[in-house]
């Protein structure tokens, strides 16, 4: 079954402290992290977007690509870039460095989308996950009214509408670990993401590789 949702990539920039490496390039479990998060997202989403600057580094995977419209780099215009161009009403977003997406926890934040709702996000115990969470069109003009007054932090819109916080307990039924959160930002995580976390996602998630037909 396919969502008729949006899904959401956030390409992000090269990383200083990862060599200027494009970290949606590395690979984890014999696969670019980018092509597994489109693997999944083919599957969950009827359209997907990836937000890039450098389209032409992105022409193999086969999605819609937009660029951001507000000349300013951060995750909040990226994330305007994405909700302004999507065909659907409700968008799931995350960053290009997660490697480790839980299909089936996002199709638990999915479950709860309403009419009323504005923003889904998750709430763990070092607070909340911007970047793997649904936002409504109805979240554009709070976007765009933080973008213009240069308040670039995402949370800051959460209490313009109805915003629900999945709690920690919720998320660990389908993601014990809560690996969909992990982000690789310096050379520590990614020996990490490459060893005992990688170890941990093959056994949780056999199906979330996207080695399976990912129009399927």
């Amino acid at each position: 079954m396919k969502y008729p949702y949006t899904g959401i990539i956030l390409s992000g920039g090269l990383s200083t402290r990862l060599s200027g490496k494009n970290k949606a390039f590395i690979e984890i479990n014999g696969k670019r992290i980018i092509d597994n998060t489109c693997a999944i997202f083919k599957r969950l989403f009827k359209e997907v977007i990836l937000v890039t600057n450098n389209p032409e580094s992105y022409v193999d995977l086969g999605v819609k690509m937009v660029s951001d419209i507000y000349p300013v780099r951060s995750s909040m215009t990226g994330l305007h870039a994405g909700i302004y161009n999507a065909l659907y009403p409700f968008t799931f977003a995350v960053a290009c460095d997660s490697p480790f997406l839980n299909r089936q926890m996002i199709e638990n934040i999915l479950s709860h989308i309403t009419e009323e709702t504005f923003i889904i996000v998750p709430k763990v115990e070092k607070g909340f996950e911007p970047l793997c969470a649904v936002y409504s069109k109805k979240c554009l003009p709070s976007l765009e009214d933080a973008i213009e007054n240069k308040r670039y932090r995402i949370l800051g819109i959460f209490d313009k509408g109805n915003t629900v916080k999945i709690p920690e307990a919720d998320l660990r039924k389908f993601d014990p670990e809560l690996l969909s959160f992990f982000n690789i930002n310096t050379p520590r995580d990614l020996e990490k993401a490459k060893t005992d976390l990688a170890r941990i996602y093959r056994r949780q998630c056999p199906d979330n590789s996207g080695r399976q037909n990912e129009n399927s």
